[in-house]
């Protein structure tokens, strides 16, 4: 991208063919100042207070203890921002990959790893596929990507994750990654034994009441960490009169403690070869999940704040987060909406603020930790399904619905798949159904037969008894004429030629584009058949990439060079002299009457302005 080397890059790239790797935080040392310091200071802490209460929430879909957790947003969104252009982009655990890991976990949980090592080994495969795949500039692709399908995929991850938080809502246990008819089976049993708890509900309902109330009469504070907060500090006193809680806390889900990150060391070779086919297609799946996330939040972000930025730094950042989430035996992360947009609100101004957040994180463990252990699995339960409730974003579902036929097909294909079978397979179902909607949109070129009017333009004809010579016909080609045109193509072209009254046809193809091997086979056949009934082919108004093709292929040697007639300034000259030479390829002579503008063909003359000549 122009000017994206200014904007992100400071250090002189180390460079391979194809391959660029720089560091753009070590560029913003060279202008910052105290006072941008400031600024993210203040963001990285008000980014911090909003990363543990998600932080133990993620660890409750994924059904894992919270540190390793919170070690992942330490870890991986430090190392994440050095590579990140994005001055506002965080790093971390985010609800659709932990909702994918926690059914890779329950989907492997036979192969004989602790689900830590697995889903470790899971993050180091995601970061080198996005690592590679940003030194390959691959962070374009996913503008090719259908719009529907990221709302859809959002859409079920919402309802994924309120249905996961149903049993922690209402005071019973479901596994971890359920699908979601396993856990809408599940709860209906325990609902119909009466096996759940009116602590857990009460707990569930004050907790969503408290956050409403924060956001009504206070919206700028974080109502999510002051509410699960001020629920920590209830249980915590209510457990110092009743030591036998009624409902689960935190610290019964594993405790938070304050620690120190270390390395840790990956599956052994045998079990690195033994896991890659469980795992590999579900990397691959996440990695392309990160680029869509990371497009979204740091476009609309860009758009907001004018930075410029450089795609495939953010996919770089992504995999060398995820790499360092690998190493050190934590869940992988992507891009956060929410805090990438509370470090933007924030007033951060360079990629610091959110290496600053990751370090608070792992000091306020010190002095906080029990707080947070007390915090009731029924209150996060409803802040998640809060938050799952929010990612279902209505206006922009029924725009992806409403606005064409293929659109809507591939919303609903995308949502079905993801609620009923597997996340990663909608990505994939997803993806291949929008680019089979897209090439079948573009593989359809439109032919239509044109003559001159009396003006001297040429227009569609309206009735075929009005050419201007009868065994003369002009088919106008218009659209994408690769691959997936090529059949359409030909027959269409065919239909027109079994007309055995036409002798001569010209092909105007002045606005065909991406002519390849199979239009090339196609027109050769058409040559052939017009040829073997003693007929003709000319080609008129073709683009130079057009007679490229043509004339590397070896199609222009056998339609001949008196055959072709290139485009022009004016863009019906070429037609023009190709009725002339069909004209003389025909064995009866007949007069073609031809009006010419006078003036430019911008303007639209009347018949008074133009003379006619006759052939």
């Amino acid at each position: 991208m122009n000017g994206s080397t200014e904007q992100s890059g400071g250090t002189p790239p180390l460079s391979l063919p194809r391959l660029t790797l720089r560091m753009p935080f070590i560029h913003e040392f060279k202008n910052y100042s105290w006072t941008k310091l400031r600024h993210d200071l203040i963001a990285g802490a008000t980014l911090t207070l909003v990363s543990i209460p998600q932080a133990i929430g993620f660890a409750l879909i994924l059904g894992l203890p919270p540190m390793p957790v919170i070690i992942s947003i330490v870890i991986g969104g430090f190392v994440s921002a050095l590579f990140f252009s994005s001055y506002h982009h965080v790093f971390g655990p985010t609800t659709s990959v932990c909702l994918i890991a926690a059914a890779t976990m329950a989907a492997n949980k036979d192969l004989g790893l602790h689900p830590l090592q697995l889903v470790a080994y899971l993050a180091f495969l995601i970061g080198v596929f996005q690592f590679v795949a940003g030194l390959f500039h691959f962070g374009e692709v996913t503008k090719f990507i259908s719009r529907s399908m990221v709302v859809s995929y959002t859409t079920a991850i919402g309802v994924l994750l309120m249905a996961s938080q149903l049993g922690n809502g209402m005071g019973f246990k479901i596994a971890a990654g359920a699908s979601l008819p396993v856990t809408l089976q599940q709860t209906a049993q325990f609902l119909g034994a009466g096996i759940f708890s009116w602590w857990a509900i009460g707990i569930a309902l004050l907790t969503l009441a408290i956050f409403e109330g924060i956001k009504h009469w206070r919206p700028n504070w974080p109502e999510a960490l002051i509410g699960l907060a001020a629920l920590g500090v209830a249980a915590r006193i209510f457990a110092s009169f009743h030591p036998e809680l009624p409902f689960r806390l935190v610290k019964d889900e594993g405790a938070l403690s304050a620690i120190l990150p270390r390395l840790a060391s990956l599956p052994a070779w045998s079990d690195q070869v033994r896991l890659l086919p469980h795992l590999f297609a579900t990397a691959i799946a996440i990695g392309i999940i990160g680029m869509l996330e990371a497009t979204a939040i740091t476009k609309s972000i860009a758009a907001k704040s004018g930075q410029h930025l450089d795609p495939d730094q953010e996919l770089i950042g992504m995999g060398a987060g995820n790499i360092a989430a690998g190493l050190f035996g934590v869940p992988p992360g992507s891009s956060s909406f929410t805090r990438s947009a509370v470090n933007y609100q924030s007033g951060a101004t360079s990629q610091l603020s959110s290496m600053l957040s990751s370090v608070a994180v792992l000091g306020i463990l010190f002095f906080v930790t029990p707080v947070f252990n007390y915090i009731p699995i029924a209150a996060l339960g409803a802040h998640l399904m809060r938050v799952g409730y929010k990612l279902i974003n209505k206006p922009q579902i029924r725009v992806s619905m409403a606005a064409t036929r293929s659109d809507a097909v591939v919303f609903l294909a995308t949502l079905a798949i993801a609620l009923f079978f597997k996340l990663e397979t909608a990505i994939y179902a997803g993806i291949g159904l929008s680019l089979v909607l897209f090439l079948r949109k573009t593989s359809t070129p439109i032919l239509a037969e044109y003559t001159f009017n009396a003006s001297g333009y040429l227009a569609e004809l309206p009735d075929k008894a009005q050419r201007l010579h009868p065994q003369i016909a002009i088919i106008h080609v218009e659209g994408e004429l690769f691959f997936g045109a090529a059949d359409l193509f030909q027959e269409q072209v065919r239909q027109q030629a079994e007309d055995e009254n036409i002798r001569v046809f010209i092909l105007r193809m002045k606005n065909a584009r991406h002519l390849d091997a199979s239009t090339v086979m196609a027109l050769e056949a058409l040559h052939d058949y017009l040829r073997k009934t003693d007929r003709h082919l000319l080609i008129s108004g073709c683009t130079a990439d057009v007679e490229r093709v043509l004339r590397n292929s070896g199609l222009l040697k056998q339609i001949g060079e008196e055959n072709l007639f290139p485009a022009e300034t004016n863009p019906t000259l070429s037609t023009r002299k190709a009725l002339l030479r069909a004209r003389k390829l025909l064995p009866e002579k007949g007069e073609i009457r031809l009006f010419y503008p006078n003036q430019p063909e911008a303007s639209q003359p009347d018949k008074n302005e133009a003379s006619d000549y006759v052939i």
